[in-house]
């Protein structure tokens, strides 16, 4: 893993960006920021605070958002990616934790949230846990957070599952594909800026679920080589 870039999805994420950027950048030399439709200065203070940035434009969903970003990132050689939100729930002081765990050989790895569910609303606590519950069902093997976004993915990992799904449900749909295929995953318990996102998150409970269920149902029928 001798080449490590970070990306950044970002929308209407002007007051925190910059920020997460800089903070980054202490860890991670190369930050890519996806601009995915936002209207506000999203772009220019991620570009003011060091970050490459790419837009896209109109709004076009995370899972674009991440595609792009590991389409940018690995075409250029980088072995592996760490993403995380622009929002600042993600601490950037946390990566060298997933590095580690990525260090000793995982695919991918998801830094986990379940020790601090108790800190959650009772709708974002119960979301977290049945989606992780149903989804290890899917995968076939026990994972405790799959809902975080932040996470390692080697190339090998990337190139060989795709990374299907234009919106949330792209991140759990390649749990199951890299579950299923045999890759390493690895996890490790984060920090948070805050445990419940519910007010800087995009997710759409009723309708990014169904999105959400459908792409694990499909990741799981899915046969790879």
């Amino acid at each position: 893993m001798t080449r490590l870039a970070a990306a950044i999805p970002a929308f209407q994420a002007e007051p925190s960006v910059g920020d997460i950027v800089r903070r980054t950048r202490h860890h991670i030399a190369d930050v890519l920021v996806i601009d995915d439709g936002s209207l506000d200065r999203t772009a220019a203070v991620a570009r003011d605070a060091g970050a490459e940035v790419k837009s896209l434009t109109p709004n076009r969903g995370k899972g674009i958002a991440l595609r792009t970003a590991f389409e940018v990132l690995f075409s250029r050689g980088f072995d592996a990616v760490i993403t995380l939100d622009a929002d600042a729930q993600h601490l950037p002081e946390e990566i060298p934790r997933l590095i580690e765990v990525g260090e000793c050989g995982a695919d991918l790895v998801l830094g986990t949230r379940a020790h601090l569910f108790a800190e959650m609303g009772s709708v974002r606590r119960m979301s977290n846990r049945l989606s992780s519950r149903a989804i290890s069902l899917a995968a076939g093997r026990p994972l405790t957070d799959v809902q975080t976004g932040f996470r390692l993915y080697t190339r090998h990992l990337i190139e060989a599952t795709g990374f299907p799904g234009s919106r949330f449900e792209a991140e759990s749909a390649v749990v199951v594909r890299a579950a299923r295929a045999g890759f390493r995953i690895g996890s490790v318990p984060v920090r948070l800026g805050f445990a419940d996102g519910r007010t800087t998150s995009h997710f759409r409970p009723l309708v990014d679920s169904l999105r959400i269920a459908v792409a694990v149902v499909r990741a799981r029928l899915e046969v790879h080589g």
